[in-house]
């Protein structure tokens, strides 16, 4: 989720250029880890000093940020002192071995922090990521888009006993990530939703399809610098008509999260679409759900207006600028498939109180339909405290096990009622 519109962070790391190199010291070298408190934020900073070719390359991780490998200036090392320099973040940090690790300071635009850093690496838990041997069939395949130029790579899931199940009567979904190029697990902090979804889905008789982004993993061509949402709804349309041409499926739905969400209203309101699952997709207009989302992160982080608009500066792209003037109003009233739109109240990206009140209110009468929101639920669906994406990765949980079972009762009884 590389955009996921995600607007905050306590310090924007950006790819550096490297230092003057000195010799190694064997006592400190290796991965250090520890915790930034800031303004009640703890973020994780993990500082790497490796050997190469004789001397000590150190770099820098935020993994809460999804930042990683960032290099450093190393201004001095020895057995028991190390002080490294990040310049274009105007930052430093200087600290001497101690019983307990690191002792030092990480200093930034003024402001000075404690920070301690024990040897290695943090260990996540990520218990719902399902382990092979899986009791159902899986299979690779591609799909292209032909008016893009993109041929998408994929992993189709069938449910448990597909092989006796009746030809043509198997629900299938198709998932759609959200923003920022993924690949087909929306993999993010170690959790890969998108694969404990499918694993879900098809011990409830559901089949699906996931894929990489256009020009990620396995995935090839199409545009991406200059790409928006209706070029990435194309791919998905062209993913929706695979599943179609197989005529191994009955009814063909699209799952999608965040942007996802979106696409999979476009899709509903074109009729390509049997039913959408709308995981946290947007339902007011682009610039609408900044506002909010800006307004709830602001004020959840403490975060200043001027350091938002640093940081909102770096996203002025196509894509951004496509997002900010899209109204979904039209793509949602025309939706006349069965819609599931489900959200979590402590979203602070898609706020819940706006955005799924929206769609229910957009939203053309069915009782098929469905709008739901959740206590305690951030954007990914993991029960959370504040909702920030600081959060995120220090959730084990994946995702909620009580949203999984509506998702898959809501699907089954779509393609039961045909």
């Amino acid at each position: 989720m590389k955009k996921k519109l995600v607007l905050t962070a306590l310090f924007y790391l950006t790819a550096l250029a490297g230092g003057a190199q000195v010799q190694p010291s064997s006592a400190l070298m290796g991965a250090w880890t520890g915790k930034l408190n800031v303004m009640g934020t703890s973020l994780t900073l993990v500082l790497h000093l490796d050997e190469a070719e004789g001397h000590v390359k150190a770099s820098l991780d935020s993994p809460d940020q999804s930042a990683k490998g960032i290099p450093c200036e190393t201004e001095f090392l020895s057995d028991d002192s190390v002080a490294v320099k990040v310049a274009m973040i105007n930052a430093t940090y200087r600290a001497r071995l101690a019983d307990e690790g690191l002792n030092g300071t990480f200093t930034q635009m003024g402001m000075s922090f404690p920070l301690i850093l024990k040897k290695g690496e943090e260990t996540l838990r990520r218990p719902q990521t399902p382990q092979q041997p899986y009791p159902y069939k899986t299979e690779e395949v591609t799909f292209c888009n032909e008016a893009d130029g993109a041929t998408l790579a994929g992993t189709l899931t069938y449910p448990v006993g597909f092989e006796t199940m009746k030809k043509g009567r198997v629900p299938v979904v198709l998932m759609v990530t959200g923003s920022g190029q993924e690949n087909r697990d929306e993999e993010i902090y170690d959790h890969k939703p998108f694969l404990v979804i499918a694993d879900y889905l098809a011990r409830r008789g559901i089949a699906s399809l996931r894929y990489d982004d256009r020009a990620t993993g396995a995935s090839v061509g199409g545009e991406v610098a200059n790409a928006t949402t209706e070029d990435f709804m194309r791919d998905a349309a062209a993913g929706i008509a695979c599943l179609r041409s197989m005529k191994a499926f009955g009814r063909v739905g699209c799952l999608g999260h965040s942007e996802g969400g979106s696409i999979a209203f476009m899709l509903a309101s074109r009729g390509q679409a049997d039913f959408i699952v709308s995981l946290a997709g947007p339902g007011v207009k682009g610039d609408t759900l900044l506002a909010a989302q800006v307004n709830r992160i602001m004020k959840s982080a403490a975060m200043t207006t001027e350091k938002y608009r640093q940081q909102a500066a770096v996203q002025q792209s196509p894509w951004m600028r496509w997002f900010i003037d899209y109204d979904p109003a039209a793509d949602i009233r025309q939706a006349r498939c069965p819609v599931f739109a489900l959200n979590g109240d402590n979203d602070c990206q898609v706020v819940s109180s706006l955005n799924l009140e929206a769609i229910r209110r957009l939203l053309p009468p069915s009782k098929k339909n469905l709008v739901k929101e959740y206590a305690s639920l951030n954007h990914l669906f993991q029960h959370s405290t504040t909702g920030l994406p600081m959060e995120y990765r220090q959730i084990e949980e994946t995702i909620s096990e009580e949203v999984l079972d509506d998702i898959a009762t809501w699907i089954v009884n779509q393609a039961a009622s045909r």
